[in-house]
Formats: structure tokens, sequence, C-alpha cells
């Protein structure tokens, strides 16, 4: 049988955090799990398994100290790392297994198995500094993930799109002055961890190639999609990355206890499509998402799906979904985000 699309999932990951009470709870990857369970879903959907990224492999974002920090907590029943960053004795190994699970992912999308996938995995990662672990966040997947795409498949230049409520400070800074990772954010602003401004834009040789969309609380799928479709898309169609990565958090979701914004699970499914719509155009289909936050279960495991979906080729939306997401209203950022970053790139 073959498949557009594949997931990576994994009970280990369900033991960070097992049994202590933390927003980012087990409870998350359990909703998304128990929905891809349903035969509905199970029948089109390849797992992928994942296997824990080494220290060399981790060592090519982060600090030896880190890795070691992170590595002595192994098996202790509780350690703090940050204020709001924790972890239990299966940390650790849920952790490698995490970067791991997005490697494994991008090798099935580079053989051709699948076109795009989705590694439901925790902990989260956009937040992991070099030496620093933060924001629920002990290895940053996703930058991990497109230094695996350059090491082991040849990739030239990789997109990384973080829709997360938070900005992923540590991905920008991994790849701040860095011509090869396009790095685009939207996100909540000013909040956690306060980082993210329209000015921030890379440094050096890397400059031009951060894109940071800082919004204002209240937004939804419209300014969302238009967003998208007005500042990514024509950037990307001159970066032509040669996979698409994406820091896919759900705490945009409109009841979202951490967030402001007012995106639906249609609104996600839109996104998807933009940016499938890249990856065709771009890069021979290949895209890779990785979960980040999103903390209302009910919202979580409905906006997953809907991705999923999307993913799959058995959409959501409809002609007329499309049609409102395109015909609304332009959020004004997306004017401010033109004026800064038109003079590296003359699409906009």
């Amino acid at each position: 049988m073959s498949f557009a699309t594949a997931v990576v999932r994994h009970d280990i990951y369900k033991e960070h955090l097992a049994n202590y009470p933390h927003v980012e709870s087990p409870q998350r990857l359990q909703v998304i799990y128990d929905m891809l369970d349903g035969e509905d879903m199970a029948e089109r959907v390849l797992t992928v398994s994942p296997r824990p990224a080494t220290d060399e492999e981790l060592a090519w974002i982060h600090s030896p100290s880190h890795v070691k920090r992170v590595a002595a907590t192994e098996g202790k029943p509780y350690a703090s790392l940050d204020p709001d960053t924790q972890t239990t004795p299966h940390s650790y190994e849920a952790a490698r297994l995490a970067a791991g699970g997005l490697f494994s992912l991008i090798d099935k999308i580079f053989d051709g198995t699948v076109q795009n996938g989705f590694a439901f995995v925790r902990p989260p990662g956009h937040h992991a500094e070099k030496d620093r672990a933060m924001g629920f966040c002990l290895f940053n997947n996703v930058a991990l993930a497109a230094r695996y795409a350059m090491h082991s498949h040849s990739a030239e230049r990789v997109l990384i799109v973080d829709w997360d409520l938070h900005h992923g400070n540590a991905t920008q800074n991994s790849f701040y002055e860095d011509p090869t990772v396009l790095y685009f954010s939207t996100h909540q602003f000013p909040h956690y961890p306060g980082s993210g401004n329209l000015t921030q834009v890379g440094r050096g040789a890397g400059e031009g190639f951060t894109v940071n969309v800082p919004l204002r609380p209240g937004h939804g799928d419209v300014e969302f999609y238009q967003i998208f479709e007005k500042t990514l898309a024509p950037i990307a169609g001159v970066f032509r990355p040669d996979l698409i990565l994406v820091s896919a958090g759900f705490d945009t979701y409109v009841d979202d206890p951490l967030g402001g914004m007012r995106v639906t699970p249609k609104g996600y499914a839109a996104l998807t499509r933009i940016l499938m719509a890249l990856a065709d155009g771009c890069c021979a289909k290949r895209l890779a998402m990785t979960l980040e936050g999103g903390y209302h279960l009910a919202g979580l495991r409905e906006s997953a799906e809907a991705v999923m979906r999307e993913l799959a080729g058995e959409s959501i939306l409809t002609e007329d979904d499309l049609t409102s997401l395109a015909q609304g209203a332009a959020c004004p950022i997306i004017d401010d985000v033109m004026r800064v970053q038109r003079p590296y790139w003359s699409s906009l």
C-alpha cells in the first residue's frame, strides 16, 4: 500500500513529564494518537518509527555541555533546567527520540516513500538554545532537522516556517548568520520569549534570511492566510528550498489557554495547503512538520486532524472557505513586513 503522508509517533514521548503537573502534558499526544488510531485515519497514514539522535548530531546545534546537562537528568525523578522546563526519568530519552524521529521522517521523504509527514513528538524544541533548555524545550528538533537534511541528504537550502504562538528564539538564533536556512515566523508579540520583532532580519551573510511577523492578539484564519500568501509565498518562491520544515504549534487556536489568537482547524488546513503548494513548486513536495505548542486538548486534536487530512489529500476545506480567506481584509502587518523585507526580496 502506498501513502502520501506519514507520522512519527512513539509511546516514549508520553513518558516525558508523566505524572507531573505541567501544561505541556502527555495528554497532548494522547488525544492526537487517539485521532490517528481511528479507522478512518489509520489506513491513510504510514507510521514511521523514530531512532535516537546521536551526540554528534545534537552537536550540530547544541554545545556538548548542554547535551551533558540534559543527559544528566536521565533516570532522575525530577529536575528543573529552567523555570518553565522540567524533566522526569525518561525525558532525555524522549528528547533524543524527538529529534531523531524527525530525522527518520526526513529519510522517508527524501527516499520517496512519502511526500510529506508530521512528527508528533515531545518535548517540543524551538525555544531550546545552543547552551540552554527553555520554554518547555530540551533539544531544538526543527533546527537539528535542517542540519540533518543538509548532512544526510545534500539539501542546500531549507525553509523553516514557524506558526507557533511563541517566537522560536532558538531556531532564529541557530541560523541568524546563515543564508542557507530561511526562517519565517508568525507569533504573538510582545509575548514570551520577547524576541522576534520586525527588524530582526539576520546578520552578516544571513541578513535578509530571517522574516518575523509579530502580531497583536486577535488575529485569525483570514489574517494568517493573507500573511502566508502575500509574504511567505513570494519569498519562498525566490529562495527555492530543497525542503520545507514547519514548527507547527497549535497554541494560536481560538480557545488556547496560553494565547490570544483565533485560528480554527480550517485555518490550519489552509496554511498547510499553501505550504504544500510551495513544496510542490520548489522542492518535489518535500514537507515535514513537527509538533510544538498547543494546549487546548480538543482544539489540538481537531486542528492536527485537519492538517493531517490536508497532507493526505483529503481536505476539510471547501471552495467557499478558500474564497473567503483569499478575499478577506489583509492584515496591516503585511505592509510593515514588506517594507522591512523588500530590500532583500525583490518579489515583494
